[in-house]
């Protein structure tokens, strides 16, 4: 299994900028689909975005419009989440997560591997 570690989390203010980090296993990336999923207190986890081996990407447009680009490098093993404009209701625990799926899902339960959680919280 794919073992997997965000980073980059913290506390911001409304309207600045956070980037996301997840490191994978070397040679992830050009296996699995990764997504990107969040999670408030008291809801349910929902999707923000995802990128499929091939690069092709896919997002939560309700929830993110623009302000969101999901990015990998593949030479370090690591996949970004690149977040700006942020608003306090992006505060949540963010997930990275590999799907052995062909197209970027958006669908947790297509995902096997999931990391441990970054919090970010942004204040108003």
């Amino acid at each position: 299994q794919a073992q997997l570690v965000e980073s980059g989390g913290g506390l911001v203010q409304a309207g600045e900028s956070l980037r996301l980090s997840c490191a994978v296993p070397p040679r992830t990336l050009g296996w699995y689909t990764m997504g990107w999923f969040r999670q408030a207190p008291g809801k349910e986890r929902e999707f923000v975005a995802a990128i499929s081996r091939i690069g092709t990407t896919t997002y939560n447009e309700d929830s993110v419009k623009g302000r969101f680009t999901i990015s990998r490098d593949t030479r370090k093993n690591t996949l970004y989440l690149q977040m700006n404009n942020l608003k306090p209701e992006d505060t949540a625990v963010y997930y990275c997560a590999a799907a052995q799926s062909g197209d970027p899902s958006r669908v947790a339960s297509s995902y096997a591997n999931w990391g441990q959680g970054t919090q970010v919280t942004v204040s108003s």
